[in-house]
């Protein structure tokens, strides 16, 4: 399982990977070029509905193709897989790491699901992720009405039974585009008190996009009405990876917010165009700059991380 490599590094020298989803060649293309532009190993993350949007056949060569293309380590990641069967198609089309997503079954039901897919991931050499705890908000295909934070408790006994390689927790983050109803904040303390009780175990931020008020307001000037928006700064989310145990941080809707401002700019700029790869090439590159802020500023795993 060479993911749980750079886990412990991450932990040893106070960096997280970057999970970053995809959805498209284009996007995939943004996130790797990021990657390998700041030396760094990445994370590229797939939800069950990006699944489909894509196709099995199409996304099994995406994966081959990209491993030849590409120096630098990277990791084909579910990103909230709702059962044991899209966990186990996915490890058959290549993935690398499988999210099981339990969090809204009762605490033993969750056991019970997230072993059931540890152990058969784990025949394969396939890293597994488990989630207590449950993020308020919307992501494709995951929707959750209320917000509950990771038990320390539950949690050493979730992570001691199920034998998942890293945890999702829940301690204020959310998904969507709006994570925050007043000031945003993140519940530290119970992310210590977590870490006490898994002392050196990986943890993972789901909902971590940080929704930059500009992009949002240069969308809004080329004809987009995005209200209501607000993400996790990128100094909490950097505090949780270099003073905690914070391994892997998801980016989704960001990734998204950027495509769909170089989408806008192209069009309005350029009226006459119908150029497909003029417009994909610019919602890439900006992807890219996206990914290589996160990387370099936010997450610090460039030119830091082992690279095996």
């Amino acid at each position: 399982m060479e993911l749980k490599k750079y886990y412990k590094d991450a932990i040893d020298k106070g960096y997280a990977l970057g999970a970053f989803n995809f959805c498209n060649l284009e996007s995939l293309k943004g996130i790797l070029d990021a990657a390998q532009e700041n030396n760094s190993p990445v994370i590229v993350a797939v939800s069950s509905s990006a699944m489909k949007h894509m196709g099995d056949e199409y996304l099994k060569n995406m994966i081959i193709a990209s491993k030849k293309a590409y120096s630098i380590p990277m990791f084909f990641h579910l990103d909230h897989g709702k059962d044991f069967e899209i966990c186990k198609k996915a490890i058959s089309l290549g993935f690398d790491s499988v999210m099981i997503d339990g969090s809204a079954l009762e605490f033993e039901d969750n056991i019970k699901l997230t072993k059931q897919v540890a152990d058969y991931a784990h025949q394969f050499d396939i890293q597994v992720e488990g989630e207590l705890g449950r993020l308020l908000g919307t992501e494709d295909e995951h929707t959750s009405n209320e917000s509950i934070y990771t038990s320390p408790d539950q949690a050493k006994e979730f992570v001691e039974k199920t034998g998942i390689d890293s945890l999702a927790i829940a301690i204020g983050t959310s998904h969507g585009i709006s994570k925050f109803s007043g000031e945003p904040k993140l519940a530290f303390d119970i992310l210590q008190q977590i870490q006490n009780n898994l002392p050196n175990f990986p943890f993972v931020l789901h909902g971590a996009s940080s929704v930059d008020d500009k992009t949002i307001e240069e969308i809004n000037k080329l004809g987009g009405q995005i209200k209501k928006a607000k993400g996790v700064p990128a100094d909490m989310l950097n505090k949780a990876c270099t003073k905690y145990n914070v391994c892997k941080i998801n980016v989704d809707t960001d990734i998204r917010m950027a495509t769909t401002l170089a989408l806008r700019e192209h069009f309005v700029n350029n009226p006459e165009s119908v150029d497909t790869k003029a417009y994909f090439k610019k919602a890439q590159e900006e992807i890219t700059k996206l990914v290589s802020y996160k990387i370099t500023e936010v997450f610090n795993s460039n030119n830091k991380a082992l690279l095996l």
